[in-house]
Formats: C-alpha cells, sequence, structure tokens
C-alpha cells in the first residue's frame, strides 16, 4: 500500500483525495430513499405527540400525494422541481393539504441535511414563493351560539345513541375539554371526592398538566358511569368513557356523527368556543381566568415562568356558573 501511495504521488495524485473521494461515493450510493427518511421523522415525532392520529395523518398524506413521486429517490437527489411537481396540483384546491404536506416534506429534508446526506433543504420557503398566494381566510370550528348549547344538550340526553356516548359527549361540553382529552380520559386522573380531574402533561396540546375542577353534573356523569359500568378495580385504571364491545377507546368520529346526526350544527371542538363567547358576554371572569379553563398558555414564556398560579378556585366557580347555565332546570 505505501509503494502504491509512492507511486501515485510520483504520478501527480493525491492518495489521500482519492480515498475520500471513494468513501463519498460510498456514502452517496447508500443514502436513504425520501421515504426511508419520512419514515424516520415520523417515530422521532411519534413519542411527542398527544394524539395517535397524528402519525397516520402524517403517514396518508404522503403516501397520498409525496410517495408516488419522490418517494423512491434518494433524498440527495431531490430538488426543487421535484418538490414543486408534489404540491402543485393540490396547492390551490386543497391549500391546507398543501401546505401541511410542504412542511412534512421539509421536517424529512432536515432530516436529511442533519443527517449529512445533503447540503440544503429544496422544500424550504422558496417553493411556497414560487406557487399563488393562499388566501387569509380562516376557516373556523364550527359552533352553536352559547344561548342554543342548553337545548342541544338536552337532544343529546334524549337520544338514542348508546350511553357511553351521550355521558361523554356530555361531560366534553360542562368541561370545555378537547375531544381526545375526553376520549382517552382514564380514572387514574380523577378524583370523586375532591371532584378534581387531572390530565397530565402528555395528553395536553400544550404539554402541561391540567387540572379540570368537575362540577355537580360532571361529577353526576362519573357516578353514573361507574355504576354503569361496574368494572370494580378495573376503574382505577381504565378508561373512563370505554367504546364498543372491548372496551377500547371511543372513536375520535364517534361525538361528530352523533351531533351530525341529530342536525346540531356544531363540532365538538366548537363548544369551547361556545363556553369561551359565554364566559366573555354573560359573566364578569377576568380574561386569565376563561383562558385557564381552557388550558390556554397565560402570556409568553417570561409571564408564565413568573405566573405558576392556575387559579383552579376561581375556575371552580366559573365551572358551576356554566353548569347552571347549560342545566336550565337545576335548582342552583
Amino acid at each position: 500500500m505505501a509503494a502504491a501511495n509512492l507511486l501515485a504521488i510520483k504520478q501527480g495524485r493525491d492518495p489521500l483525495a482519492e480515498k475520500h473521494l471513494v468513501a463519498e461515493e460510498d456514502k452517496r450510493a447508500a443514502a436513504p430513499t425520501f421515504a426511508d427518511a419520512d419514515r424516520q421523522v415520523i417515530e422521532l415525532r411519534r413519542p411527542t405527540w398527544s394524539n395517535r392520529k397524528h402519525a397516520n395523518q402524517w403517514a396518508s398524506t404522503q403516501d397520498t400525494y409525496a410517495y408516488p413521486l419522490i418517494g423512491s429517490k434518494q433524498v440527495r437527489q431531490i430538488t426543487s422541481g421535484d418538490v414543486l411537481s408534489v404540491l402543485t396540483p393540490i396547492w390551490t384546491e386543497k391549500p391546507e393539504t398543501a401546505r401541511r404536506l410542504r412542511q412534512r416534506i421539509e421536517s424529512a429534508l432536515d432530516w436529511a441535511v442533519a443527517q449529512g446526506w445533503r447540503s440544503d433543504n429544496p422544500a424550504g420557503k422558496a417553493v411556497t414563493r414560487a406557487l399563488p398566494r393562499h388566501s387569509q381566510v380562516k376557516n373556523h370550528f364550527e359552533a352553536l351560539h352559547y344561548s342554543d348549547v342548553p337545548a342541544a344538550i338536552v337532544k343529546v340526553r334524549e337520544s338514542s345513541s348508546d350511553l357511553m356516548t351521550r355521558l361523554s359527549l356530555e361531560f366534553l361540553v360542562l368541561t370545555a375539554a378537547r375531544s381526545s382529552e375526553v376520549r382517552l380520559a382514564t380514572w387514574s386522573e380523577v378524583d370523586l371526592i375532591t371532584g378534581t380531574w387531572i390530565i397530565p402533561a402528555a395528553r395536553m396540546k400544550a404539554r402541561r398538566e391540567h387540572r379540570v375542577p368537575l362540577s355537580r353534573r360532571a361529577r353526576e356523569i362519573l357516578l353514573e358511569v361507574q355504576q354503569g359500568n361496574n368494572q370494580g378495580s378495573e376503574q382505577e385504571t381504565g378508561l373512563v368513557f370505554p367504546g364498543g364491545i372491548r372496551g377500547g377507546s371511543l372513536s375520535n368520529m364517534t361525538h361528530i356523527q352523533v351531533l351530525r346526526r341529530l342536525e346540531i350544527p356544531a363540532v365538538p371542538h366548537g363548544f369551547r368556543s361556545s363556553f369561551r363567547d359565554w364566559v366573555m358576554e354573560q359573566t364578569d371572569t377576568p380574561w386569565v381566568v376563561g383562558e385557564a379553563a381552557l388550558a390556554h398558555n397565560l402570556g409568553n414564556s417570561t409571564e408564565m415562568a413568573y405566573a405558576r398560579t392556575d387559579l383552579f378556585d376561581k375556575r371552580r366557580e366559573l365551572m358551576e356558573a356554566w353548569d347552571c347555565f347549560l342545566d336550565r332546570d337545576s335548582s342552583c
């Protein structure tokens, strides 16, 4: 080997540079495909997602639009033109899907850059600037005016839907919680003695533990579920609102389908908006208490670092008042 290197030098060649060139070519040949890189990103992010459907949505979008065109290409071979070929057909027809698709392609190629497979990202903002601008009109979740929510609750109670569906939907409205937070709630999170439901940080959008004060009717619902399930010790860790014969979690479409069938013009998340409007228009509750009830961030990171209270006692009063508003027949 030493003799060969000396000969190469005499011939005017650089054996070390040639060695590096061969190694670089070998590395390029072994570069992962876009589909491989994308799946790596999904697995890396999976533990950080509070809802399992995020991974399914990500993979489904890529399967439908990206993989057929660039999935088998090595990440080092993908160009801005390739990304444009994926986005252009749906950019104006399905703007929200296209926007998320670009972000997901960009994330996969960011991973490729970090791994040393390429030095740039062809799915960056330059691609967006090459495409038509999207309308800035934002579609909000369909929601009822707060004055129509009590009648909707009655309609759900009197419907032919199964018990778990009816009770879980009413519980969702009473607590102003998100659908996934209710559907995946477990008995280990609930303290009926103190009337508190503690949602762990892992299941919260803001990645912070959230204490929910349970109103009179919310506690009644939990007691009714306990009596109906009659699970005994299994209630310590099992789902509060099991669905189906096997006792798995309720589907994310369960509440949506009930609202559609009953012709209630709202989606589950829309009841959070109804609650927020009621707080602002019908109570003297400070803004920060209303936001805390929805588990929203209370200011910027600096403000949150100093204000560490979750205003639990004030929120308990608020949720009891919301309970009374929803149940017009109650004596409160």
